[in-house]
């Protein structure tokens, strides 16, 4: 998604070996229903990283599991059993057995589908879906309560990539932008984030309060998740003291 200093292939045998430099994935999870980026992790498409946001996910939500959709990258498949799996029980006697390491299974309200894409050339020719844990009936019945969607799919999450190169310049493709450290690109996405929950309207959270003169109430994604209760300035966000 993104680069420090040099693309992965322009580096040399040096750079390769300091780890900093080369392509940056920004990896985000995302909340489609108040437009919410619950957390994002940049670094490289590795399990670690992965795990890391799934970690800060359930740190940063209700004890009730969501419903998951990605696409088919398959390191969110062991992230998501390791932040939500639970050990798997062993009866009597395999308990008189050898001990053995403990085994992870997914919880029983566990639920995620993936979206895979069949490409030929670098050109997407067949998409389809797959439940990876839930059952088939179970994840519908979650998708069809949505507010938001009816059908498996990665779309949200997408626009979301889209939302944060528009607004990012160091996002931007073939850019002189780049960042040339990871602590000035994790500044800047934590900037535009603030700015992006806090102080910028999303048209899709707007609420309609006058169906005649077509008025609405505009709302921030923070205001959609009941965080705050107004629009705030840039300068009230600057000065907002933490703790």
């Amino acid at each position: 998604m993104g680069f420090y200093k040099k693309k992965e292939k322009n580096l040399n045998a040096f750079e390769k070996l300091i780890g900093e430099f080369g392509d940056v994935w920004i990896w985000t999870g995302f909340d489609p229903r108040n437009k919410v980026v619950v957390g994002y992790v940049a670094g490289k498409r590795r399990q670690s990283e992965a795990n890391k946001l799934l970690k800060m996910i359930k740190d940063r939500t209700d004890d009730n599991i969501p419903l998951f959709t990605s696409d088919d990258l398959k390191q969110y498949k062991t992230a998501i059993l390791k932040s939500y799996g639970i050990k798997d029980e062993r009866n009597g006697k395999e308990q008189m057995k050898k001990p053995k390491k403990s085994k992870i299974k997914p919880h029983p309200d566990l639920k995620y589908a993936k979206v895979v894409k069949t490409k030929v050339k670098g050109r997407v020719v067949d998409v389809t879906t797959e439940v990876v844990f839930g059952k088939l009936r179970e994840v519908m019945q979650a998708i069809e309560k949505s507010p938001v969607s009816k059908h498996i799919n990665t779309s949200f999450v997408e626009r979301n990539n889209l939302t944060m190169r528009e607004r990012n310049r160091r996002l931007t493709r073939k850019t002189m932008g780049f960042s040339k450290r990871k602590r000035f690109l994790v500044a800047s996405l934590n900037i535009f984030l603030a700015i992006y929950h806090f102080v910028k309207p999303h048209k899709g959270l707007r609420i309609r309060v006058d169906q005649e003169d077509r008025k609405w109430i505009q709302r921030t994604p923070m205001m959609a998740a009941k965080i705050t209760d107004h629009i705030w300035t840039v300068k009230e966000l600057v000065i907002y003291r933490i703790g």
